[in-house]
C-alpha cells in the first residue's frame, strides 16, 4: 500500500481552549465543511460526532480527546478535539505532545480565560505553533479587538489579525480577508456552505486598510529581505504575505488571528485555509532527537527513516480490546510488524492498525510518517512509551502528567462486584495517567485519586455504565503533602539476631528541605566504603518507601534532599532488607525532628459575576480561606481573581449559584502547594492518627 497523500499535505492539529469557548462546535463545523459528516451536530442537542461518550452528551462538555481525519483542498487533516475543563487536563497534555500545530480558540466575550491561559502555556512547553480563532462574534458583548489585545498582553503572543469582523453581536455578518482584501459574506440558508467574496464596503474600507497595513508591517518585520520593499512601497504581495506568515508561525514568532461564529456557520472555511497556509506538515518539524543523552540518535521525519512512534493515549474498546493511540514520527508501520517498546524493553506484534473517527474505526494496512493511528496488539504499552524498530532503538521524549489532588474511598455495593471493581479500576487507570488506584492496608480501603470532583464523578459513572459495577464512594479528600522545614541528620540502625544469620544495617542520613516544587533528591556521599555500593540502592529504596506514607500525617513527602553520608555493615549479617529498614528508621526519626509541616493544593480561581453580586461572590472566596488577587470589569460583568485552598472548594458550585441567583460562574485550576495553618494542620493530623492512617 503506497502513501495516498504526500507528507507535505498533512496537518496534525488540535483545538484548545477554556471550557465553553466552542471547541466542539468548531470541530463539528470543520467535519461538516470538509465533507466528513453530512449533518451538523450540535452540543446542546447531544448529537455531536466527537463528543461520543454518554457523559459528554448529557453534560454538554468534552471529557476525552477525540481524533478524526478529514480532507480539505487536497490536504489530510487529523484533528484532535480536547477538553476545556481543568479536571481533564491530561487529555490536553498528551494531545499537545503529538500535534504539529494547534488552533487556540477564544470566546469573543470571555477573552483569555484561566484554562485558555493554562493550555497556551502547555502548548509552549511542546513548542507547538498556533493560529488563533476568536469565536462567538454573534454573542452580546463580543469584542474582537479587545480579545486581540488580551492575547497580546496576557499571553505575550505576537497576535496578527489576518481577518477582521464585519459588524458584531447580532449585526455580525461576515469578515474582511486582509490578505485578499475582500469582504466575505456567508449564506445562512445553506448553513454557511456557500459564501460570496465581494468588494469591501466603503464604510469598512478605512478599517480594512488600517489592519492590512498592520498585517503587512508585522510580516515585513519577520524577513529582512522584505523590509526594504515595505519601506519603499508600503505593501507586499499576497504570495509574500502568505509565505512569511507560514515561516513566522512555524517559528512561533507570529500567531495569525481569525474570527467568526461557529454556531452561526461563519468563518470556518477561512480558518481551515489558515491551517493549511500557516501550520506545519510533519516533515517541517525539527528532526526527532533521542531523549537519552548517551544515545546520539537523530531521526528525520521521513518514511525512509527507521520506524519510531509515541503512544499517547490508551482506550478500551469492547470489540477490539485495548487500543493504543500512536503518533508516528519516522518510518512506516504495517499490520503484522514486530516493534520494540524501548521504554519497557519489550517486543510486541502489531495486530491491527486503525484510523479513528471518534469511537468509530477504519482498518488500514499501513501507516506512514506523520500519521496518528490506533493500534491493536500493544498489550504491554503505556501512555508516553516509545515504540520503534528493534534494530534501531530510540527513546522519544515522554509525557509529564500532574499528580492527582483529590481522593475518595470506593467499595463495591455487593461482594459479587468486588473482583469486577478491581479489574475495572485498573483498566481505567491504564487509560488515564492522572487517575490512580491504591489500597490502604491499615484501613482496608481502596482509594481512587484524580484531578477534581468532576473527574472522579465521571469515573464512578463509567464504572456503572461501561463495566456494570455499582460502587459506594466516600467523601472527597484533598491530596495533602508533607515536608520538613529544618535540616536534620542522624543515625538509623537495624540489628536483629534470630539464630544463624542475623540482620544488620546502619546508616547516617541528612535531611534538607528543598524549595517548593523541588521534588526529591537522593545523594550518595559515602566515602571510604563504610557502606558497600551494592547496599546503596537498598538505602534509597527504604527512603522512598518511607516517603510514600510520611511519618507526620501519612501523606507523601515532597521537596526534600536526602543525603547518605556514613554508616557501617557486617560481613555476614548485612542485607538489602536490613539497610532498607535502617533507612526507614532513620528517615522517620529525622523527619519528625525537622519541624514537619502539612502543605495543601492551592487553586487559582476566577469568578465571573454581575456587579450586583460582587459582595457575596468576594465574600464566598474569603470565607473559604481564600484571598483576592485582583478584580476587573469586562463589559457588564466583574471578574474576580483569587487563590483558595482546594479543601474549601467542595460544593462551591452550588453555593455560588445560591448566592448569585445562578448568574455567576467560576473556573479554577491547580496553582501550587502552600503550608496549612498550624491549628488546622493539628486537627488533620489528629484525625489521621485516629483513623490509623499514620504508620
Amino acid at each position: 500500500m503506497a502513501r495516498q497523500i504526500p507528507i507535505s499535505r498533512i496537518r496534525n492539529i488540535g483545538i484548545m481552549a477554556h471550557i465553553d469557548a466552542g471547541k466542539t462546535t468548531v470541530s463539528e463545523r470543520i467535519l461538516f465543511y470538509t465533507g466528513k459528516t453530512h449533518k451538523l451536530g450540535e452540543v446542546h442537542e447531544g448529537a455531536t460526532q466527537l463528543d461520543w461518550m454518554p457523559q459528554e452528551r448529557e453534560r454538554g462538555i468534552t471529557i476525552t480527546s477525540a481524533a478524526t481525519t478529514t480532507t480539505w483542498k487536497d490536504h489530510q487533516i487529523t484533528l484532535i478535539d480536547t477538553p476545556g475543563h481543568v479536571d481533564f487536563t491530561v487529555e490536553v497534555e498528551r494531545s499537545l505532545r503529538v500535534l504539529d500545530g494547534a488552533i487556540a480558540l477564544f470566546c469573543a466575550v470571555g477573552g483569555v480565560e484561566p484554562q485558555s491561559e493554562k493550555v497556551w502555556h502547555q502548548s509552549e512547553k511542546y513548542n507547538v505553533p498556533k493560529i488563533a480563532f476568536i469565536n462567538k462574534m454573534d454573542r452580546t458583548g463580543a469584542d474582537f479587538f479587545g480579545v486581540l489585545g488580551e492575547i497580546q498582553n496576557e499571553l505575550g503572543a505576537n497576535a496578527v489579525p489576518v481577518v477582521v469582523p464585519i459588524g458584531k453581536e447580532e449585526n455580525f455578518c461576515g469578515i474582511i480577508d486582509l490578505v485578499m482584501m475582500k469582504a466575505v459574506f456567508y449564506d445562512e440558508d445553506s448553513q454557511g456552505t456557500r459564501f460570496r467574496e465581494e468588494e469591501i464596503p466603503a464604510d469598512k474600507m478605512e478599517k480594512a486598510r488600517k489592519w492590512r497595513a498592520n498585517l503587512v508591517e508585522k510580516c515585513a518585520e519577520q524577513d529582512d529581505s522584505l523590509i526594504e520593499k515595505f519601506l519603499e512601497t508600503g505593501d507586499l504581495t499576497q504570495e509574500e504575505i502568505i509565505g512569511i506568515l507560514r515561516k513566522a508561525t512555524m517559528a512561533r514568532r507570529v500567531v495569525p488571528v481569525y474570527c467568526g461564529s461557529a454556531f452561526k456557520n461563519k468563518g470556518i472555511q477561512r480558518l481551515l485555509d489558515g491551517v493549511l497556509r500557516c501550520l506545519p506538515a510533519p516533515n517541517e518539524i525539527p528532526p526527532i532527537i533521542c531523549a537519552k543523552e548517551q544515545e546520539a540518535n537523530i531521526r528525520e521525519p521521513t518514511d525512509d527513516s527507521p520506524f519510531s512512534a509515541v503512544a499517547f493515549k490508551i482506550m478500551a474498546d469492547k470489540h477490539m480490546g485495548k487500543l493504543t493511540y500512536c503518533r508516528i514520527y519516522s518510518g512506516t508501520l504495517s499490520q503484522g510488524d514486530t516493534v520494540y517498546n524501548s521504554t519497557r524493553d519489550k517486543t510486541q506484534r502489531i495486530g491491527r492498525i486503525l484510523r479513528m473517527h471518534a469511537n468509530r474505526q477504519e482498518p488500514i494496512e499501513k501507516a506512514f510518517c506523520g500519521d496518528i493511528v490506533a493500534i491493536v496488539g500493544l498489550s504491554d504499552t503505556k501512555t508516553g512509551d516509545t515504540i520503534c524498530h528493534e534494530d534501531h532503538p530510540i527513546h522519544l521524549e515522554a509525557i509529564e502528567f500532574p499528580a492527582p489532588v483529590v481522593s475518595i474511598s470506593i467499595s463495591p455495593e455487593s461482594t459479587a462486584d468486588n473482583e469486577r471493581l478491581g479489574e475495572a479500576l485498573h483498566r481505567l487507570a491504564d487509560e488515564d495517567p492522572t487517575f490512580t488506584v491504591s489500597f490502604d492496608k491499615e484501613t482496608n480501603e481502596t482509594i481512587i485519586s484524580g484531578m477534581g470532583e468532576l473527574h472522579l464523578e465521571i469515573i464512578v459513572d463509567r464504572l456503572k455504565r461501561e463495566f456494570n459495577v455499582s460502587a459506594k464512594v466516600g467523601r472527597p479528600e484533598v491530596a495533602y503533602r508533607e515536608t520538613t522545614t529544618v535540616a536534620t541528620e542522624g543515625q538509623g540502625k537495624y540489628v536483629k539476631q534470630s539464630g544463624g544469620h542475623g540482620q544488620y544495617g546502619d546508616v547516617w542520613l541528612r535531611l534538607e528541605p528543598l524549595d517548593a516544587g523541588g521534588g526529591y533528591e537522593f545523594v550518595d556521599d559515602i566515602v571510604g566504603g563504610s557502606i558497600p555500593q551494592n547496599f546503596i540502592p537498598a538505602v534509597q529504596k527504604g527512603v522512598v518507601k518511607a516517603m510514600a506514607h510520611g511519618p507526620f500525617a501519612g501523606y507523601p513527602v515532597v521537596d526534600l534532599r536526602v543525603t547518605l553520608f556514613d554508616g557501617s555493615y557486617h560481613d555476614v549479617d548485612s542485607s538489602d532488607i536490613a539497610f532498607q529498614e535502617a533507612a526507614r528508621i532513620a528517615f522517620k526519626n529525622l523527619f519528625l525532628k525537622g519541624q514537619p509541616e502539612l502543605i495543601e493544593p492551592i487553586m487559582s480561581i476566577e469568578v465571573v459575576t454581575p456587579e450586583e453580586f460582587m459582595g457575596p461572590a468576594t465574600s464566598s472566596i474569603c470565607q473559604r480561606r481564600g484571598r483576592i488577587e485582583s478584580m476587573e470589569r469586562k463589559g457588564e460583568l466583574q471578574i474576580i481573581h483569587g487563590m483558595v485552598p482546594l479543601a474549601e472548594m467542595f460544593g462551591y458550585s452550588n453555593a455560588l449559584r445560591t448566592l448569585t441567583q445562578g448568574r455567576a460562574n467560576f473556573s479554577m485550576h491547580f496553582e501550587h502547594y502552600e503550608a496549612v495553618p498550624d491549628a488546622l494542620a493539628t486537627t488533620i493530623v489528629e484525625k489521621r492518627r485516629l483513623e490509623k492512617k499514620v504508620r
